[in-house]
């Protein structure tokens, strides 16, 4: 009996997510941007810094970000791996605190400061309830990562285009989830004059119905779903204690699992 963990919420084998940092005020823009095209992203925002010039007010956040996730980048963005460990527990915990009294849900995710970390920084995250932390390091894959905690994007969003066509054309020679990660600042695409990229990236990628637009925690609790089902050691019968449904393919074929359903499998 052949399963695979291969299917995206739906039965849907491609997924994309967007992740963007710092909270300046052209993040404003950008969402709405996203919102045309029903993409959806994750923001990183540093607490501290939030209702300066130049940057979001504390007061938008909730209603800004509606739709996408609100996710921690520490409070005043520094150098974690130059940090003593207290302060990368304080920045790390202080921005979580603030921001989750904002958006009002928990918030679990992290973006590096400057894209900075070492093995000590990655030690320290679970403690601080971070279950996933992204790098700048391009990978130029749709690969899943092995570690949420050093998640390495797709591209930069220079190079949105190109791996967006990439990824419309990729027809994997064996079935597998494919993720497209874009991400950057949104201040860029002022600087650069260029926000024209981000509109013909969503006429390219906005609006598929076989694609899976998510923010960073959505994937990363869907995966956790689909890793925590419990099979049978024939593979006939399967339990998701999770409280989201989760897919799979069974002999080439979609399966979908529902939350505390146990399913007999037949091929």
């Amino acid at each position: 009996m052949r399963i695979r963990f291969d299917l995206f919420p739906g039965g849907k084998s491609k997924a994309l997510t967007l992740s963007y940092d710092d909270g300046r005020e052209f993040d404003r823009k950008m969402v709405s941007i996203l919102n045309r095209f029903d993409i959806r992203g994750t923001f990183h925002l540093n607490s501290g810094l939030l209702g300066k010039p130049g940057y979001l007010d504390r007061e938008e956040v909730k209603e800004l970000f509606s739709g996408h996730e609100v996710s921690a980048h520490t409070v005043s963005h520094p150098f974690l791996n130059l940090s003593p460990k207290e302060r990368i527990a304080d920045e790390i915990l202080q921005d979580r605190r603030e921001l989750e009294h904002l958006a009002e849900y928990p918030v679990k995710g992290l973006s590096y400061p400057h894209g900075a970390w070492n093995k000590e920084v990655v030690a320290l995250l679970p403690a601080l309830g971070v279950e996933y932390a992204r790098t700048t390091l391009n990978n130029g894959s749709f690969d899943m990562p092995e570690d949420f905690l050093l998640w390495s994007p797709t591209c930069h969003h220079r190079d949105m285009l190109e791996y967006g066509q990439k990824f419309m054309d990729d027809r994997p020679r064996h079935p597998r989830m494919s993720l497209l990660y874009v991400w950057g600042h949104s201040y860029e695409f002022n600087n650069n004059q260029n926000w024209d990229q981000l509109e013909r990236f969503g006429e390219l990628i906005g609006h598929h119905p076989d694609i899976w637009y998510a923010t960073n925690i959505e994937i990363v609790l869907y995966v956790k779903a689909l890793h925590q089902l419990r099979f049978a050691v024939s593979g006939e019968l399967v339990h998701n204690p999770s409280a989201s449904s989760v897919w799979f393919s069974l002999e080439g074929q979609a399966v979908e699992i529902k939350p505390g359903e146990t399913k007999r499998l037949v091929v």
